[in-house]
């Protein structure tokens, strides 16, 4: 879920940093037109930049706004732009405590966590008060299964953030322990306390509280959090492809396909899309599978490895391809283990017949107890020989 408290996002391509040559070169046309008010601050953020490129206030301003694009509208040619934007600082070990935090986020994108936590670790040391950094530093812990130094990362931020937050940071350690009750009860009781908060609290506590719900087979409280999420109109690539797969899992597809119109751009909700499309039978299913093969094959091609969660799915349900979908659920299940990368492992172990390429994943549900029904229900079809 880092990508939640980090603005979760699927893996994609690692975008080489540019710097324009000229303050009128055209880079992107980008979405929303002049009226966009995301584009507008992007706009005059670029110009205040290019003006002062050393200026380290600015450049963490803008590389934040081009992360949060990325976030927000799936593409990761922002990510690189935001590099560019920190070039001056990109190669300091001594950068200012700032620059570090928005370094690591871009490293943690491309999964190059080990150098994230050092920036982030160095951060804090360097400035306790640093919020951002413990909330990153809590993303990553997650990701990597280290509950206990997301806790510790949890418990630096009552004193620096609001109750919403701190509270929506412990529940994702809880709701992953054996908790889930717990990490529900503490989610509801600090919305209900938080009226006023932001709506970027309210979705991250929100889609929290839907996955946990979903994973404790509250289906109908699941969707309700979801549907609460969407209401707040923030543009958000997690929620859309959260609530797809929540779609897609109860038999709902052409929902799937009415909530990601249009949305093609990003490469883990044309994984949706594609998947919806073929559940669907919709007369577009085969381009969309064709579309996202050829972005998965351009990205291999780049020698990038950070979307294998998503390709996995890719080759198990819309190629065939077992053997393809369990070596890349392996090894994403090395890098990051979230429940969505143990499903896919199962998953991918169940249909290839090969139960103990997943049993690093029984493991991990064993040892951190954990509480979800769809895990439960593959890990028992994986000791069962596949039967369903």
């Amino acid at each position: 879920m880092a990508a939640c408290l980090a603005l979760c996002l699927a893996a994609t391509a690692r975008a080489a940093p540019f710097r324009p040559s000229d303050d009128q070169q055209v880079l992107e046309r980008l979405p929303g037109g002049n009226s966009d008010p995301r584009q507008a601050e992007m706009r005059q953020l670029r110009r205040a930049q290019y003006a002062q490129p050393q200026d380290v206030a600015l450049a963490v301003r803008l590389a934040n706004r081009y992360f949060e694009e990325t976030a927000a509208e799936g593409d990761p040619r922002y990510i690189g732009y935001a590099q560019s934007v920190l070039a001056p600082w990109w190669g300091q070990a001594a950068a200012p405590p700032e620059v570090k935090v928005v370094r690591a986020k871009l490293r943690q994108f491309n999964h190059d966590f080990p150098a994230a936590v050092a920036d982030l670790q160095g951060a804090v040391q360097a400035q306790p008060t640093l919020a951002e950094g413990w909330s990153w530093l809590a993303a990553i812990a997650m990701v990597q299964a280290r509950y206990g130094d997301a806790r510790q990362a949890c418990a630096r931020l009552q004193a620096l953030t609001s109750a919403l937050t701190a509270s929506a940071c412990t529940a994702g350690a809880d709701a992953i322990t054996g908790q889930a009750d717990l990490a529900v009860a503490s989610l509801r009781q600090a919305l209900i306390q938080a009226p006023q908060a932001s709506a970027a609290e309210k979705l991250w506590a929100l889609t929290r509280l839907a996955e946990t719900e979903e994973r404790r087979g509250d289906f109908a409280a699941a969707e309700a959090a979801f549907k609460a999420a969407l209401a707040l109109g923030q543009p958000d690539g997690y929620l859309l492809a959260a609530t797809s797969d929540f779609l897609l899992d109860r038999g709902r597809p052409a929902e799937v396909l009415a909530l990601l119109k249009g949305r093609e751009r990003a490469d883990l909700l044309l994984l949706r899309l594609a998947l919806a499309a073929r559940d669907a039978k919709a007369p577009e299913a085969a381009a969309l599978a064709q579309a996202l093969g050829e972005r998965f094959d351009a990205a291999r091609l780049r020698g990038d490895t950070t979307h294998q969660k998503e390709e996995a799915r890719f080759a198990l349900a819309l190629r065939g391809d077992t053997k393809r979908a369990l070596e890349l659920a392996q090894a994403n299940w090395a890098v990051q283990k979230e429940p969505a990368d143990a499903r896919v492992l199962l998953e991918a172990a169940v249909a290839a017949k090969v139960p103990a390429a997943a049993e690093s994943v029984l493991q991990w549900m064993a040892q951190n107890k954990v509480q979800s029904v769809a895990l439960l229900a593959l890990a028992q079809r994986l000791r069962d020989g596949g039967a369903r």
